[in-house]
């Protein structure tokens, strides 16, 4: 199915921005929305928003799509403000899933909200793809309803969710609607507003790619246990006909952490869509049917899709509000999607895939030049061009044939696939062509840069560091010690140092002061308190102070999460009695303790550092000389003079301010 031919356009003219009130509507000449898009976030119609490219791709099949955005939960008229639309209604918690949005990763509440105009909190309910989906069930119960977005896709199956330190039901249950789509979803909306469009019910579409839904087995289906994930295979390879996977069920994963782990193991290997095989998991006397994953888009249909007629520009009903993710991309650039990395604390593979989905070089010039041309106080400056990673644009496997067999979770780990083309050329002629544009004084790259694939390119450090850089770069190597590193799948340190090298050879050449800002993360499966120790040690002997640090959050799907959870690798085989254990850190006071080494440099941190430092027979690093991690004493409060602080010299910039890298 190609986007660009599914259904032939309307003929009337792109809408100003998909109408919010029925005021717009009838300036439009409609008397009802075909489809209703239901976000969590404030609609901002641009293409970094998911509910701008549904909406627009609707749009531009021939539908009439009203957005309602941010709806006030408490009551059901909000869901009737559009009328009773004649196909279905999508709901989407929005760019972020709303527990993660909401709450810390201590679990505390968030005051602020960037997709909010006014940056308010508040404006959506804790799990509000359930909550929208119940709203919108009274307000038209016969209508459709479709689940899409993050949310939604990272929490399909049976899900550890960490804010109620529970396992839930899929989404689809707990929230009763018909359909869900995961993933990037275009091309399954458009099949399911053209089949229903034609009279077909929502159960009936239960042969599109991406899509979850309650059904029965088929006859003729062969079904393979998830028990032994080998046997599987080889008996898939026997079966006649189609196979589809049975995970445990909602029931088991509840109670048992191992069928848990299994259950988590077998989702992740079977997310390539060259041979991944439909999944079905019993949820109480029903069975929840997932299909294959999305084939990725064509570069010709991404770029229709970023082509679209998208204002590029806040809803008017906003007035003067600030939306802070908007001020955040609004001069940024996406130029591909997806991502073959497989960092185990990191969802966007589950959610965007491994294959990497890239934009033509014209396509992605004509969007600079229409922010050049568009974005009002525009002063020429591109502040990213990227995408989950910065540096994996048009990079693909080798052999077509390989890919599609493969079931590895990453290209780059343990070692980089030698069938995988690293190549950065592409990616370096794209730089020199968008600097070319003009009106462009200069062009950012903000994404994080994948370090382990810069280094194989010289050519690329340097064009980045003499061209793209502004005054720091963000990498994140996560961490220093291997065993933390096995578990998220990230290279060795190492790897860091010879990227760091090549960095400065860079920076000197181009006559620049530029710096590294690493990321790193506390209190990650598999991390000791002695893995933390070395990194503290390793933080100060390398003169870092961060004042921006991550505690590990167990996201909805992400393998590190099962990990947490369960305690077992699920990277590894998962068998009753040959499993291999890992280390969690779920005390509060741990984790305090793990987020204060990588604060070292924090007194508020030093009589904790000093308690666990004593503990762990190593008060021989409690002092001001070098080499030792934290001084005897506390400062003295009121302006007098404390101890001496460590005789390291900091380097001369913190990481404060600098937003988290893109994962």
């Amino acid at each position: 199915m190609n986007l660009q031919t599914s259904r032939p356009s309307a003929s009337a003219p792109a809408a100003p921005f998909l109408p919010m009130s029925q005021a717009e509507m009838s300036a439009l000449g409609w008397e009802a929305c075909d489809i209703i898009l239901v976000t969590g976030d404030a609609y901002v119609d641009h293409p970094s928003f998911g509910m701008a490219i549904i909406g627009r791709l609707l749009e531009a099949q021939g539908y009439r799509v009203g957005i309602i955005s941010q709806p006030d939960w408490t009551s059901v008229e909000p869901f009737r403000a559009l009328g009773r639309p004649r196909l279905f209604f999508g709901v989407t918690g929005g760019n972020l899933d709303s527990m993660v949005n909401r709450y810390t990763s201590d679990r505390k509440l968030r005051h602020d909200d960037a997709y909010t105009a006014g940056g308010e909190g508040g404006k959506r309910p804790d799990r509000c793809t359930i909550v929208y989906t119940q709203r919108c069930r009274e307000a038209f119960k016969d209508v459709p309803v479709v689940l899409g977005g993050i949310e939604a896709s990272l929490r399909r199956i049976a899900h550890y969710d960490y804010w109620s330190d529970k396992v839930r039901r899929s989404i689809l249950a707990d929230a009763k609607a018909d359909l869900l789509l995961y993933g990037n979803a275009e091309r399954a909306v458009v099949e399911v507003a053209n089949r229903l469009a034609a009279g077909e019910t929502a159960r009936d579409l239960d042969d599109i790619r991406g899509v979850a839904l309650f059904r029965a087995v088929p006859d003729g289906v062969t079904e393979l246990p998830a028990d032994d994930l080998d046997s599987a295979d080889e008996a898939a390879s026997r079966a006649p006909g189609d196979t589809v996977i049975r995970l445990p069920s909602f029931e088991q994963v509840t109670t048992d952490k191992d069928a848990y782990a299994r259950a988590s193991r077998v989702l992740h290997r079977e997310a390539n869509p060259g041979n991944a095989r439909a999944l079905v998991q019993r949820h109480g006397d029903r069975d929840l049917w997932l299909n294959p994953p999305p084939i990725p888009l064509s570069t010709e249909e991404m770029d229709a899709v970023y082509d679209l007629p998208y204002a590029r520009a806040p809803h008017p009903s906003y007035g003067d509000a600030k939306i802070p993710a908007w001020d955040m991309i609004k001069t940024s650039v996406t130029i591909m999607r997806g991502c073959f990395g497989g960092c185990t604390f990191c969802s966007i593979t589950e959610h965007e895939g491994r294959k990497i989905q890239s934009r033509s070089e014209a396509s992605i010039l004509r969007e600079i030049e229409m922010i050049r041309d568009k974005t009002p106080g525009f002063k020429g400056v591109i502040s990213d061009v990227g995408g989950p990673t910065a540096n994996m644009y048009r990079m693909a496997c080798k052999d077509p044939k390989i890919e599609a067999a493969c079931r590895l979770p990453s290209c780059v780990f343990p070692q980089i696939c030698p069938n995988l083309n690293t190549s950065h050329d592409d990616l370096i002629r794209l730089y020199r062509k968008v600097r070319e544009v003009d009106g462009i004084k200069k062009v950012m790259v903000a994404s994080g840069v994948r370090y382990d694939l810069a280094v194989e390119s010289p050519e690329y450090v340097e064009e980045l560091v003499t061209h793209h850089v502004g005054g720091y770069l963000k990498i994140a190597p996560e961490h220093t010690e291997r065993g933390p590193l096995d578990v998220m799948m990230k290279p060795g340190i190492g790897t860091y140092d010879s990227f760091k090298e090549m960095f400065d050879a860079a920076a000197k050449k181009a006559g620049k002061e530029y710096y590294l800002i690493p990321y790193f993360i506390a209190a990650h499966p598999g991390t000791t308190d002695e893995d933390m120790l070395n990194l503290a040690l390793w933080l100060k002997k390398n003169r870092y102070r961060a004042d921006q640090v991550q505690t590990f959050l167990p996201s909805p799907m992400a393998t590190a999460t099962a990990m947490y959870h369960t305690g077992v690798n699920t990277l590894k085989g998962v068998r009753r009695g040959a499993t291999e254990q890992v280390e969690t850190v779920r005390g509060g006071r741990q984790r305090r303790l793990h987020k204060a080494f990588l604060r070292y440099h924090d007194p508020d941190n030093w009589p904790l550092l000093r308690e666990a430092l004593k503990s762990m027979g190593r008060a021989d690093l409690i002092g001001s000389r070098d080499g030792q991690l934290v001084p005897a004493g506390q400062p003295v409060r009121g302006g007098k003079k404390g101890p001496r602080r460590p005789n390291s010299r900091p380097q001369k910039f913190t990481t404060k301010g600098v937003p988290l890298p893109k994962r």
